[in-house]
């Protein structure tokens, strides 16, 4: 029996981009930049079923369409053109920790949050001791979660969601919580919940955890499936196509203002043998290339590269690569390259940004930028102690003898 079937399905959105002007602009520039939109296809003619029980993986750069998807089955939004069928109970996990309300305890937003979510109160009061001991919180459920850590806020999330019993659940990033141990917990419960004949359709940059829990698997790449099969098969098309990244013209800037002086037309990362790929080990080498064309001479142009790790929330980037305090930049094609000789990252998922910008530019401008245009999955490498592996060198020192030991002679 299918209960999930998607036909033809196409979300659109209108995209308005804004060109910066020098100095400031005219009341028929800002009526202009009014009308400049641009249609985004976020996903673009998409079809799959997914039968009772199954579990469905569905992977892709940042983008491409993967969240969309889950946002259309859960009727968060609607598509612009196509059909979606659905035959049974769904809920829809998209954030962790959703509907909670910071100045209730954690016993309270449980009640609130799991309502959200569709369980009825008596059902969450038959589970409310599972919840509480799940998400490990049990000596601070009476305090208002608004003093709760990152970690505890999430793991209360998730297991309010775990406990969900609907016959088809969708998942989007939600082992972004917790440490290792409790991440297992998830994992386990995922797969319990697959042996009770759930359908499950999950979305993670996890590709480990995809592998494990998803029996089918979809990767999408702008908005489109680019393949469809079994995990490791379509894991390893993934990782050999995010060792790149090509402009499609189609990129979400949010509210950055862009230039376009200048455009980066691809990223790329190689390893020691200068292959392509998208895969590396902790302290092994990196480089990453990028590409760009140049419309109009920019005289101070500075390029730079983020990468931002996938699964911690962080709000910034962990690292910035960059080519100093500005050079020129002639009309054109060109490409600079950023050499790393040891990786710091430890084991996970990270994305990488993108910029070119002028030398001491405001933020939110830019004359190109692309966000999150590349995934870069790192592997052990060397052991891990720490949050960061420092690359360093060492050397043994010559200890001068001292005259205490020259004089000591041993006993016979």
């Amino acid at each position: 029996m299918i209960d999930l079937g998607l036909d033809h399905v196409s979300k659109r959105y209108r995209v308005r981009h804004q060109r910066a002007a020098s100095g400031r602009p005219s009341l028929v520039q800002r009526l202009q930049n009014l009308r400049r939109r641009d249609d985004f296809w976020a996903v673009r003619d998409v079809s799959f079923e997914v039968v009772r029980g199954e579990t469905l993986g569905i992977i892709g750069h940042n983008g491409a369409g993967k969240s969309t998807i889950l946002k259309l089955l859960s009727s968060v939004t609607t598509p612009t053109s196509g059909e979606i069928r659905i035959s049974g109970r769904l809920s829809a996990l998209i954030e962790v920790g959703s509907g909670f309300h910071p100045e209730l305890s954690g016993r309270e937003n449980i009640y609130l949050s799991g309502s959200i979510l569709g369980m009825r109160r008596r059902e969450i009061a038959t589970k409310l001791e599972r919840i509480i001991d799940f998400a490990g919180v049990r000596d601070f459920i009476d305090t208002p979660v608004k003093h709760y850590s990152s970690g505890m806020y999430l793991r209360l999330g998730f297991s309010i969601a775990a406990h969900l019993e609907p016959d088809i659940l969708l998942l989007d990033e939600v082992l972004a919580v917790g440490d290792a141990s409790f991440q297992a917990k998830c994992l386990d419960r995922i797969n319990e919940l697959h042996r009770q004949g759930r359908t499950i359709v999950f979305i993670s940059h996890d590709l480990g955890a995809v592998e494990r829990l998803c029996g089918r698997v979809l990767l999408m790449n702008h908005g489109r499936i680019e393949a469809e099969g079994g995990a490791r098969e379509v894991i390893a098309k993934y990782q050999a196509v995010g060792a790149a990244y090509s402009s499609s013209g189609q990129q979400e800037i949010g509210d950055t203002i862009l230039t376009r002086e200048a455009e980066i037309t691809s990223v790329a990362c190689e390893d020691a043998r200068k292959k392509g790929s998208g895969v590396f080990r902790t302290g092994s080498p990196l480089k990453v290339r990028l590409d760009y064309v140049v419309h109009q001479p920019v005289a101070d142009a500075v390029i730079e590269v983020y990468i931002f790790p996938v699964l911690t929330g962080a709000s910034g980037p962990w690292c910035q690569m960059t080519t100093g305090d500005g050079m020129r930049l002639e009309p054109g094609r060109g490409a600079v390259e950023f050499d790393v000789e040891e990786l710091g990252f430890h084991p996970g998922m990270y994305h990488i940004s993108a910029t070119i910008v002028h030398a001491g530019q405001a933020l939110g401008t830019a004359i190109d930028y692309q966000n999150q245009c590349l995934t870069l999955r790192v592997d052990a490498g060397v052991p891990r102690r720490g949050n960061f592996h420092m690359p360093h060198r060492w050397r043994p020192l010559p200890v001068p003898e001292s005259p205490a030991l020259r004089d000591h002679h041993p006993v016979r």
